[in-house]
């Protein structure tokens, strides 16, 4: 019985993991970074589709910022999750690979509206 008496079951001292609902500075300041930086991007892309490269727009150019805009509902709906406490820590990496892959889009749907290339 005695080895059961020094067992802390992860109690042991300190633990740097921030539990549900609590971040580090830096952690607010990556997720307000990276959330703006795509949020600007993804206006960025509405208002090209709708303007450029003529004022109708091509339906080509409205529908690939639909599809864009209906990745970002889902990735939304995920980071909603992971603030209320819903989503384990581990799907931050997640979060942040869907909105990389978000930016990437916008990137390539603004080449595309502006002709790039051609």
């Amino acid at each position: 019985m005695e080895g059961f008496a020094g067992r802390g079951y992860g109690t042991d001292g300190p633990s740097n993991r921030p539990l549900f609902g609590e971040t580090s500075a830096r952690d607010r300041i990556i997720n307000l970074v990276v959330g703006g930086l795509t949020s600007l991007l993804l206006v960025v892309t509405l208002i090209s589709a709708f303007v450029f490269p003529q004022l109708p727009p091509k339906p080509v150019n409205v529908f690939l910022a639909f599809c864009i805009s209906l990745c970002c509902i889902s990735a939304g709906i995920l980071i909603y999750w992971y603030r209320q406490g819903d989503l384990e820590p581990k799907f931050r990496n997640l979060i942040y690979y869907i909105l990389f892959s978000i930016v990437m889009l916008c990137i390539c749907a603004n080449l595309y509206f502006h002709e790039v290339g051609k």
